[in-house]
């Protein structure tokens, strides 16, 4: 048992060696944003939180059950995928127009 934890311990070492300049590219520069007094009241109120309704789809459960794999790969809940692939559908659609 030991030797499989020491090659585990030296396999994670060296993918994270290899992958070590991934942050390089940032800046260590502050970034100056702000929030209007309104805008920052609204969010922390909850005000600025989206109603979202309900829909009611038919889906193939091959691709139900892909969704939800992808999704769970992705660390998020399944609705929410769904949300984020026709949110960038419908930009991608709106842009083609």
């Amino acid at each position: 048992m030991p030797d499989k934890e020491a090659r585990n311990r030296q396999m994670l070492a060296e993918y994270y060696d290899r992958r070590r300049h991934t942050l390089d590219d940032l800046s260590d520069e502050p970034v100056e944003f702000s929030l209007t007094e309104e805008l920052k009241k609204d969010i922390r109120s909850g005000k600025r939180r989206r109603r979202l309704q309900n829909l009611s789809i038919k889906l193939d459960p091959v691709q139900i059950q892909a969704i939800r794999k992808i999704a769970t790969m992705k660390s998020m809940p399944y609705q929410t995928f769904i949300r984020h692939l026709l949110g960038e559908c419908i930009k991608r659609e709106l842009h083609a127009i």
